[in-house]
């Protein structure tokens, strides 16, 4: 595996050796020792999460302020653009942001520690998200902040006609967000 540490400390991309050959690919999603070895310390994970969205939906940005959550993330079918915000006040990054583009065909998959805040923009007519996070989702704990709130200024690669929950519709500023210390 090829490990691309990004712009925002603890951010880290991992494009997986993969096998093709005339019957079609295979590769290794995941393996903890490997894992572990490329954030520097053992990660539990607690959940697997599976998510199926259409072209246009926009999802995020959402972290828990209580029972963190780690996740690792990746495409299965389709394709998405997926952002990291660093909600860490005490980071130098603080208020900022990474995209990456993660698809079925590029099979890149998206480390993203405790700590930042995380969406993704569905750019093909539909998209298959999965990802495994190291605590269990708690809806009382969740927070949402806005897509487009200009003081992070995300450059998302369509704005018009996107498709948004009623949460996502409703997130905060960061200035009035709930952060990491």
């Amino acid at each position: 595996m090829q490990l691309i540490h990004l712009n925002l400390k603890g951010l880290i991309a991992i494009q997986p050796h993969v096998f093709t050959d005339q019957r079609g690919l295979f590769y290794e999603s995941f393996k903890q020792s490997q894992f572990d070895a490329a954030v520097g310390e053992h990660v539990e994970f607690m959940q697997d999460n599976h998510c199926e969205s259409k072209r246009h939906v926009l999802r995020g940005l959402h972290y828990q302020v209580q029972q963190p959550q780690g996740k690792l993330v990746r495409v299965v079918h389709g394709e998405v653009f997926d952002i990291a915000v660093d909600i860490r006040r005490s980071s130098p990054t603080f208020g900022q942001w990474v995209g990456t583009v993660l698809s079925a065909d590029n099979q890149k998959q998206l480390w993203i520690p405790a700590g930042f805040a995380h969406g993704y923009l569905t750019l093909s007519d539909s998209a298959v998200f999965l990802y495994k996070t190291t605590a269990y989702w708690a809806p009382e704990h969740e927070r949402c902040i806005r897509w487009d709130d200009p003081a992070i200024g995300i450059q998302w690669p369509e704005t018009g006609h996107l498709i948004l929950s009623a949460k996502d519709q409703a997130g905060l500023v960061l200035a009035d967000a709930e952060v990491f210390g």
